[in-house]
């Protein structure tokens, strides 16, 4: 999301008459996309801030100046702080606010200290196309919606983005077909919660679907929303403006999961076999604590349903340790559910209090740093072993990647993604053009070619790969 807001941000400065550098010291301005859900997060924006002010403070010294600003959440839900007790910023504006910023910048040109951060009920930036700086020109993010209704007990978001706003199905159709035209290979469909959204100035109506969801164990803590283009109808769309482009989407939440969307993932070959499905706690009283609107068994039925529309569907998911009030016994649910479901992902974090949440105001962070910091470890643990079996099942396979680039460790090997997400790593070497043909060609970052699995852990996948390939051809063994 972060990386979605700075393209925004840039397609408004950049009509604006701005140019990008990527050399601090040709810099007049440096701007920081800021996110407040960790501390961690936040820390880390502190030290470049501190290291940005002394990079000014010797800049000025050569009669030139530095207009330091943040953007997004941080901004928003510490102004007091960057403005007036640290001093370290001359500009902020609010995930709602980057249509402002030309002006921002103006009044800091002029020596104010310059902010926008007012939330908005109907800021989506349908009409502003982002600048999309693509990995190598082959995938891109696209926002669908703003903001949160969810109000889970730990999450700051609400409060820093705002209440939930689903942007006109029309835009994000008309952006996705400019990326196709383009030539990129891969776009994920960006939300805070992507299952509940809604196109609400289309007039479709259904009675049914509401209750759907609450009889399998799922609440809400809001009123959903009725009518409407929903997220399924959304994703058909998508889905049909180019057959041989892949379509992955985060976040959803596990309350808003109807088989609509499951069928058509399912049907789809280029809707991706990957759900990211957070669970946070394998406790259902921890789940009640965190106001998640599902309990354990809720969660597990879900699971179940998924992988009988979806056979062989790739999951990951997030899990917080420490929650306040989690006992040695709630921890141990979740390591139960760890190895109940098996995710091919997983994401882990230690709770760190945020103000302003239901948490904060209601419940005590009473789970000491250290037994924080074990529990983590030992979620890690037990998800790098499961998650090593299930990617060991694909050993044999032959899956279809889309290439990134080189790999890390080796620039005589190029990694790229499976259709479930999984990071795969091969060998780089000239391929046939297709399969039993003579021609052959190198292989590039956007390519999809298919690999032959020998080898897995608990993050990647190895293999050769065999010859490109595309989406239409697509073949797995």
């Amino acid at each position: 999301m972060n990386t979605n807001d700075t393209e925004i941000a840039w397609s408004i400065l950049q009509k604006a008459g701005y140019s990008r550098t990527l050399e601090l010291q040709k810099a007049d301005v440096v701007l920081l996309v800021t996110c407040s859900i960790r501390e961690k997060a936040e820390q880390t924006i502190w030290n470049r801030l501190k290291h940005l002010t002394a990079s000014k403070k010797r800049i000025q010294k050569h009669k030139r100046s530095l207009t330091i600003g943040v953007l997004g959440c941080m901004a928003e839900r510490l102004k007091s702080e960057l403005l007036d007790q640290e001093k370290l910023v001359d500009v902020l504006a609010g995930p709602d606010a980057y249509r402002d910023l030309p002006r921002l910048l103006s009044l800091a040109h002029g020596g104010q200290r310059a902010s926008n951060v007012l939330l908005s009920l109907e800021e989506t930036y349908a009409d502003v196309i982002p600048v999309h700086q693509t990995l190598e020109g082959h995938s891109a993010f696209v926002s669908i919606m703003r903001g949160c209704d969810n109000m889970c007990s730990y999450c700051i978001v609400p409060f820093t983005r705002g209440r939930e706003r689903s942007r006109p199905m029309s835009s994000i159709v008309e952006e996705v077909r400019m990326l196709s035209d383009q030539g990129v290979k891969e776009i994920t469909l960006l939300g805070q919660n992507v299952n509940s959204y809604r196109d609400l100035s289309k007039l479709q109506f259904s009675c049914s679907e509401r209750n759907t969801q609450l009889s399998r164990g799922f609440q809400s803590v809001y009123r959903t929303k009725q009518g409407g283009l929903r997220f399924a109808d959304l994703l058909d769309r998508v889905s049909l403006i180019n057959p041989n482009m892949r379509i992955r989407f985060t976040s959803p939440h596990p309350k808003d999961f109807p088989d609509e969307v499951l069928q058509l993932i399912q049907e789809r070959s280029n809707i991706c076999k990957h759900l990211h499905l957070p669970a946070q706690s394998g406790s259902s009283r921890i789940l009640h604590a965190m106001r998640r609107g599902y309990t354990r068994e809720a969660y597990l039925e879900l699971v179940e349903n998924i992988r009988k529309i979806i056979p062989g569907v790739s999951l990951s998911s997030d899990f917080i340790a420490g929650f306040c009030s989690e006992t040695e016994e709630d921890h141990q649910q979740t390591i139960s559910l760890l190895k109940e479901v098996g995710y091919n992902i997983g994401f882990f974090f230690t709770y760190s209090m945020r103000k302003k949440t239901h948490a904060y105001h209601r419940l005590e962070d009473n789970v000491p740093a250290p037994v924080k910091k074990r529990r983590l470890e030992e979620l890690i643990s037990v998800f790098r072993e499961k998650a090593t079996k299930v990617n060991m099942t694909l050993i044999g396979n032959t899956q279809l990647v889309l290439v990134e680039g080189k790999s890390k460790r080796s620039s005589e090997e190029l990694c790229g993604r499976n259709d479930g997400n999984v990071k795969v790593i091969f060998p780089k070497t000239n391929l046939p053009v297709q399969p039993e043909k003579t021609q052959m060609a190198c292989i590039t970052p956007g390519d999809y070619v298919l690999v032959k699995i020998t080898s897995a852990n608990s993050q990647s996948l190895r293999g050769h790969a065999l010859n490109h390939s595309s989406l239409n051809d697509r073949k797995t063994a």
